[in-house]
């Protein structure tokens, strides 16, 4: 198996509802996501992928939706206050953990073509959390 890790870094704001802890404030974070792609063969290029393609793919795709905005749960009483005053948001059904924001980038990554295998989200440079999905089979 060969295997290939892209890092992408972007800065998210969020709070966490229902929670008891610091982050029930709003805060933010200097995220960085590690993004792997697998394959047992190798293309045509001796590439599991182009390092590019992954940049422009999925940073592409945090750039436009998450870089620099709050990421909050649908329900949250700040949506509509930062709606009103035009500043950017990304909303959730759920509450917008590092875990979730993991699953989340690992799926919008996976529908836009990249056959990634596991994504980690580095919230702080000593925490992180990761996602890959069960079913797939890991190559």
């Amino acid at each position: 198996m060969y295997l290939v890790t892209k890092r992408i870094e972007f800065c998210y704001g969020h709070r966490l509802l229902d929670y008891d802890g610091v982050c029930k404030h709003p805060h933010g974070h200097n995220a960085v996501v590690e993004v792997d792609v697998s394959t047992d063969t190798l293309d045509n290029r001796n590439m599991v992928a182009d390092f590019s393609d992954i940049k422009r793919i999925v940073k592409g795709w945090i750039d436009r939706e998450l870089d620099h905005k709050m990421i909050l749960r649908h329900d949250d009483p700040l949506v509509e206050p930062l709606r009103a005053l035009g500043e950017p948001t990304y909303i959730l059904d759920s509450n917008p953990t590092v875990e979730r924001i993991a699953k989340l980038i690992y799926d919008k990554g996976r529908e836009l073509g990249i056959n990634i295998v596991n994504i980690r989200v580095w919230e702080t440079p000593s925490s992180f959390a990761s996602y890959r999905d069960p079913l797939q089979p890991q190559n």
